[in-house]
């Protein structure tokens, strides 16, 4: 059999068409890295063990009989089963990795020495292949399981999420996660670059813990450089004030006023003095503003609480005030931005259409189209595994 790209894969003008992925990975920061170069044009072929990737399960909440943790992350790849244990599977996946352009995979050292994915590698040395660890390789932590909330407390993140009084909070998103795949994802593109440029770059390594650290950015170059420990803020920024919500009316609206030309505009758009916060010489500044962030806040509400959000948000607007309302998930997709985008669209599954994000990415001022959904387990065992092993198309 010819490895021929899916059909929907033919065709689409993508950046990625043509490039073979074979998707070893499971649960999420792998699947989001195969699933980016399958948005952007990749045939991608996710492999999955008899017992099926463990987020199939991860619900509530489901759509139909699907989790819609693994509709998340899936979409843009045929699905087949293989056990990596039985010999005549492995033959098979041995096949597609001789002619896949890249591997995506996650799996623990010890389970690398049991199914024998060495010798999948050496299957086809050129290969790009993409390896999502628990941390770096000689780190000691390399072979311990790790899950996304597991990172965000052993990365510092959770240090500095939550606030001031309480105690440390893990992120609402699996930002650990989807870091680490952003990050896999960039190392899958640059293999396949470094392979088609002969430059050198065939294994990449993307370690749950660092990349979860390397999102502590600022808080992390702090630290590093004065030898302070961040402490959690709460909404408060550390190094920029007023910079967090402040109480309406009815609600919150969050300000982010990064410079002092942009507080000058918000005092007039408060209609205000300087003198009628104090701020003639107390506040004129942001280091004064972020020593004293607490009396700015108060003295701020004390003008925000007269006014509903509503109100509030045409004023920043219109004074060029940084800003923007706090609204949960489906406030979210409600907003013009996003309703009445193109950010939101359809996409198929076994179980019937549903509406799914599209990636976020635009390739020459388009975004590129939901082209096909997660499919059910195995649902292309008859194409790819039950005849022969493939050869280039």
């Amino acid at each position: 059999m010819v490895w021929e790209l899916g059909e929907v894969n033919v065709g689409s003008g993508l950046p990625l068409e043509g490039v073979r992925i074979l998707d070893l990975s499971r649960v999420l920061a792998g699947p989001l890295a195969a699933m980016i170069a399958g948005d952007l044009g990749a045939d991608v072929i996710k492999v999955e063990g008899p017992d099926g990737d463990p987020v199939r399960s991860l619900a509530p909440p489901t759509f139909g009989e699907d989790a819609t943790y693994y509709l998340a992350v899936n979409r843009h790849r045929r699905n087949i089963v293989a056990d990596l244990r039985n010999p005549e599977d492995f033959a098979k996946v041995a096949a597609l990795v001789e002619v896949a352009d890249a591997v995506v995979e996650n799996f623990l050292p010890s389970q690398f020495e049991a199914l024998g994915i060495a010798r999948l590698r050496r299957a086809n040395p050129e290969c790009v292949w993409v390896s999502v660890t628990p941390a770096a390789t000689g780190s000691g932590l390399e072979g311990s399981p790790s899950f996304d909330v597991l990172a965000q407390a052993r990365s510092g993140l959770m240090g500095v999420t939550g606030d001031a009084k309480g105690g440390p909070v893990k992120v609402g998103a699996p930002v650990a996660d989807v870091v680490t795949g952003l990050y896999a994802g960039i190392a899958l593109v640059t293999g396949l670059f470094a392979r088609q440029t002969g430059r050198p770059g065939r294994h990449f390594e993307a370690p749950l813990l660092e990349c979860t650290m390397s999102a502590l950015v600022n808080q992390a170059q702090g630290y590093l450089a004065t030898g302070v420990n961040p402490r959690r803020l709460g909404n408060d920024h550390p190094s920029i004030a007023p910079y967090g919500p402040v109480r309406t009316g009815d609600g919150l609206v969050m300000l982010a006023v990064g410079t002092d030309a942009q507080f000058a505009r918000l005092l007039t758009a408060l209609n205000l003095e300087a003198s009628d916060l104090d701020a003639a010489s107390r506040w004129r500044t942001n280091a004064q503003r972020v020593a004293d962030r607490d009396a700015l806040r108060e003295a701020l509400e004390r003008v925000f609480v007269s006014r509903p959000t509503a109100d509030w948000l045409g004023v920043l607007t219109d004074a060029n005030v940084p800003h923007a309302p706090v609204l949960d998930v489906a406030g979210a997709f409600d907003q013009p931005a996003v309703r009445d985008g193109d950010f939101v669209g359809e996409m198929s599954t076994p179980q019937g259409t549903l509406r799914a994000m599209r990636s976020p990415l635009r390739v020459d001022g388009v975004r590129p189209p939901l082209r096909s959904g997660p499919r059910r387990l195995g649902a292309d065992n008859p194409e790819l595994m039950d005849s022969q092993a493939p050869t280039p198309g």
